[in-house]
């Protein structure tokens, strides 16, 4: 079981840019007044008929038979979805020839947005590049730039030079040879005649000059191209990305090949007059990321061997051009690990752009999906076009993939996974048109390994009764996680008050390879701990334990958890086990929002339990299938009191409950800050 750095099985699918927003949306405010009710009054804020209503008012917004009935734009351009403002940052790039950063989560469009600044640049100005033999320096082929579809023609009439001198010399020489052996035989000498002709016919063959080594090489050809280049260097090694000369076993003799002929351009030539993409750019060598700031600045670079061993390396031509725009891509730590210089002359000569991960649903953007699902059909090529019930199912599922109540997810290169999956089983089954029962089972089909993995991971977790979900305990509780950031999983967590080892202060020991934000979280939890219980734990040592983290925890959303299963233990009030829970922590007992939550919910009713407490933060994110919608009771919380509420079984809870009510009466409001905001501390320990 893997959890990355910013997404682990107790982070919750701790994205810095989902949280920001949840945080911008939704702050919380402490009430209570859930904590006064009984518990013969069960609170389920989010009621199934609502969300129902919720999810399918207004799917689209008009009536459409199918997609094909949709027009998919002709530009790639038009063609990109929720990102205005990188859409006018490359129209503008494009006509005045800027460099471009984009910055941003993977599958959100940058690839297609390079793909359309090579369309919108101008046809008319694209060259070809041929490399010509240097009778003066062999070692230094010379550099001819040329326009588009002219390199061609000159190859070609340089070839048809050769092949005549070529055909005229063998004349010759088969005329000279024939009348060598016509006169040995006149003279009885017929076997040497033979064997001197063949010897005069070796020899001119090694030694004269072949036609060939004159015809110049075409290193970079834009014959009959409808488009400015687009170049797509990702990962391409030095060699590849700045050109490089081919290795020449044969160097002398007469067998050894031209120079010029070994000359192979790289992707910065290839892209002249056009675009190169290079996406995950800051993992480029910093060798080579130098290079490319001297072609970006200088507009031409020689192409030299790039292997010290190799023949190639005596070989370096004259600079050729390389006059292209640059779009770098990446994620957000790219910024970090890229040339600084680099980074300067994009940031001087162009612009920065961080590419958005959601957008607002309304009537207008849920028409910009139904046309994204039109130009999937039509790009693909082999599967049918969806009707309206289909494309209802796929802006439901980019509701609940966008994780917060009123927007729809713009990592489209998953989504338009699931469109292909769907139109694949409709064609499997001879459907002239893909129906919202084949996208319903495409979202079965098509599950992420993370996915898979936590279906796995619960079916193990209840065969070997890794967690409860009947009874109640002492000092265990249902955290629940995310692991990949679209897969729920049930975090067991259990808690234990023992004697302290030593005459100190008794400690708080956590178990479970947590790590540094998840330690932290613990922290905080033991300063709740300490002023909430109102018992004496200094003589005592606080043992916490995440069952089955094998491969560590991270994030804070499981501290209501933690809160919950000790208290549970130093007071020895069970815990209900049908309830599971989530959320954060502050140190004054306010619980915060987290992410995932839809994901944990989903997790938790596949598991059998009969409610969740979530933080009523993230009330408004909540996007349940509707498989799952019955089988669980919600419950929005804004203070341990009220976690402990729902959660504590017994009469003695009681007591516990009314003191926490007097602790956190005063509210915590959280300032609101911007995704870029929240990255930017992270990465660099600085506010904007």
């Amino acid at each position: 079981m893997v959890y990355n750095n910013n997404q682990n099985i107790d982070g919750s699918s701790e994205n810095m840019d989902r949280q920001a927003h949840e945080v911008e949306e939704a702050v919380p405010k402490v009430d209570t007044s859930a904590a006064d009710q009984t518990k013969d009054e069960p609170t389920q804020v989010v009621a199934e008929s609502e969300l129902s209503e919720e999810i399918d008012e207004d799917a689209i917004g008009f009536q459409f038979e199918d997609t094909s009935n949709i027009e998919v734009p002709k530009l790639l351009i038009d063609q990109v979805l929720g990102q205005e403002h990188a859409v006018e940052v490359v129209r503008k790039a494009a006509s005045q020839r800027r460099h471009i950063m984009m910055i941003g989560t993977p599958g959100t469009g940058k690839s297609l947005l390079a793909k359309a600044m090579a369309e919108l640049l101008p046809k008319e100005e694209l060259k070809d590049i041929l490399v010509y033999p240097n009778l003066e320096d062999l070692n230094n082929p010379k550099i001819r730039e040329v326009p588009a579809g002219k390199g061609r023609e000159i190859v070609m009439a340089h070839k048809m030079e050769a092949r005549k001198k070529a055909q005229a010399r063998n004349m010759l020489m088969m005329l000279f040879v024939l009348g060598i052996i016509i006169y040995s035989y006149f003279v009885a000498q017929l076997l040497w005649g033979i064997i001197a002709g063949i010897m005069i016919l070796m020899l001119t063959r090694q030694f004269l000059p072949k036609e060939e080594m004159m015809i110049p090489k075409m290193a970079v050809s834009n014959y009959d191209k409808e488009h400015a280049p687009y170049i797509d260097a990702t990962g391409a090694h030095a060699g590849a990305l700045l050109g490089d000369v081919r290795h020449d076993p044969f160097q002398s003799g007469g067998l050894e090949t031209p120079a010029h002929d070994r000359v192979e351009a790289g992707d910065i030539h290839k892209a002249h007059k056009g675009v190169l993409f290079i996406d995950e750019i800051n993992t480029l060598r910093l060798e080579s990321q130098q290079s490319l700031l001297t072609a970006l600045q200088e507009k031409e670079y020689a192409i030299t061997g790039q292997s010290e061993r190799s023949s190639g390396a005596l070989v370096k031509t004259e600079p050729v051009p390389c006059d292209f725009i640059m779009v770098s891509a990446g994620n957000l730590d790219a910024v970090q690990k890229m040339h600084p210089a680099l980074r300067s002359r994009i940031k001087g000569y162009g612009y920065e752009v961080y590419m958005r991960d959601s957008m607002e649903d309304t009537p207008e953007n849920r028409k910009k999906l139904v046309r994204f699902v039109a130009q999937e059909v039509v790009r693909d090529g082999h599967i049918p076009h969806f009707d309206e019930g289909a494309v209802e199912e796929i802006i439901r599922e980019a509701r609940r993939r966008a994780g917060r109540k009123g927007h729809l997810t713009l990592k489209l290169r998953d989504l338009g996974g699931l469109v292909r999956v769907a139109g694949d089983i409709a064609h499997s089954e001879g459907a002239p048109i893909t129906t919202s029962e084949h996208v319903l089972a495409a979202k079965r089909i098509a599950r992420s390994i993370e996915q898979q993995l936590a279906d796995s991971y619960l079916e193990h977790r209840k065969e070997y009764e890794s967690f409860m979900k009947n009874g109640s305990a002492v000092g265990r509780v249902n955290g629940l996680a995310v692991m990949g950031g679209d897969s729920g999983i049930v975090l067991p967590i259990v808690s234990e008050v023992t004697p302290a080892l030593s005459g100190a202060e008794g400690r708080i020991i956590a178990t479970g390879k947590l790590k540094t934000i998840a330690k932290e979280a613990v922290q905080n939890v033991s300063a709740v701990i300490k002023n909430m219980t109102g018992t004496d734990i200094s003589r005592h040592d606080i043992h916490i334990q995440f069952v089955g983290t094998y491969e560590g925890v991270e994030g804070d959303s499981a501290s209501v958890s933690i809160a919950t299963a000790v208290i549970s233990a130093i007071e020895r009030i069970p815990v209900d086990q049908t309830v599971a829970m989530t959320g954060s922590l502050s140190v004054r007992g306010d619980v915060l929002p987290v992410g995932g939550v839809t994901y944990k919910i989903e997790a938790a009713a596949q598991a059998g339990m009969k409610k969740v407490i979530i933080p009523k933060a993230n009330e408004a994110d909540v996007l349940v299938e509707k498989a799952y919608r019955e089988k669980i009771q919600i419950v929005p919380v804004s203070s341990i009191a009220e976690v402990l509420e729902h959660s504590l079984v017994g009469p003695r809870k009681n007591t516990i409950i009314e003191k926490l009510k007097n602790i956190t009466k005063l509210s915590f409001d959280i300032p609101e800050v911007s995704p870029a905001s929240v990255q930017a501390i992270n990465l660099f320990g600085c506010r904007n």
